[in-house]
C-alpha cells in the first residue's frame, strides 16, 4: 500500500516540474518563438514528464502487477474512444477491483 505522505510528495514534486518547465522558457526567451520544433518541444514536455513519473507508481499501485495492468489498459481503450477522465478512472478502477478479486479467489 502506498503512503499517503509519499503520494502527496510525488504529486507536489510533479506539479513543480511541470510548472518550472513552463515558467523556465517565458523566464529565458524575451520575444516569440517561431521555431516549429521548439514550440511542439516545449508543448509535450509537461506531458512527457508526468508521464514518466505516473506510470511507474501506477504499475505498482495495486496487490499485483497483472491487475495494475489490467486497468491501465482498459484506461487506455476509454481514453483512446474519447470517454471523459471521470469515466477512464471509473472504468479503470472497476477493472483493478475485479481483476483483484478473480486473483484472490484463484490463489
Amino acid at each position: 500500500m502506498v503512503k499517503i505522505g509519499y503520494a502527496f510528495l510525488m504529486v507536489s514534486a510533479m506539479a513543480v516540474i511541470t510548472y518550472l518547465i513552463r515558467l523556465i522558457p517565458m523566464v529565458l526567451f524575451k520575444k516569440k518563438i517561431k521555431n516549429r520544433f521548439i514550440n511542439s518541444l516545449l508543448y509535450y514536455i509537461p506531458y512527457a514528464v508526468l508521464s514518466a513519473m505516473t506510470f511507474p507508481f501506477i504499475i505498482f499501485s495495486s496487490g499485483h502487477i497483472v491487475s495494475a495492468a489490467i486497468g491501465t489498459a482498459v484506461a487506455l481503450i476509454a481514453s483512446f474512444t474519447k470517454r471523459s477522465l471521470v469515466v477512464v478512472a471509473i472504468l479503470a478502477s472497476i477493472a483493478v477491483l475485479c481483476s483483484e478479486l478473480v486473483i484472490v479467489y484463484l490463489i
